[in-house]
């Protein structure tokens, strides 16, 4: 499905709602490099792919963004109304976390709805390389 709406629509979601779909796009690409890394069966990359779609590692990757400086000046403005949003979080993480978390899906759910594939591919690519050495450990267990 090709969707490409303008900033201007894609800002008219609330943020859980982008969250709700950046969750979605981050998660696919998550799986396609765990499944294109190595052919394991199902349940080792199932544990694979939560060990990096998990809030904590997603806070994370929210947090190098940051310090590498690497958003837009509209990107950083979508990735706080996603983590600025009111969440409960869920026993494993801390409201901080999943708040970060929130706002890098929240993010990813907006560059999709504005068709922004490459930009998607350049951060989901800094994400990826955050704790790689770590995911080729894993690999080999």
């Amino acid at each position: 499905m090709d969707i490409e709406m303008t900033r201007h629509e894609a800002n008219q979601y609330s943020p859980l709602s982008l969250a709700f779909l950046g969750d979605a796009v981050y998660e696919q690409l998550v799986r396609t490099k765990i499944l294109l890394a190595a052919d394991m069966p199902s349940h080792k990359l199932h544990r694979l792919a939560v060990s990096r779609v998990c809030a904590e590692y997603q806070s994370e990757c929210a947090a190098l963004l940051q310090e590498q400086g690497v958003l837009t000046e509209n990107e950083a403005e979508v990735f706080k109304r996603g983590r600025n949003t009111k969440v409960n979080a869920p026993k494993h993480s801390t409201i901080a976390e999943y708040r970060n978390a929130t706002g890098l899906e929240c993010l990813f759910g907006y560059l999709y709805l504005t068709a922004q594939h490459e930009r998607i591919d350049v951060l989901f690519g800094l994400c990826w390389e955050h704790g790689e050495d770590e995911f080729k450990e894993k690999i080999k267990e």
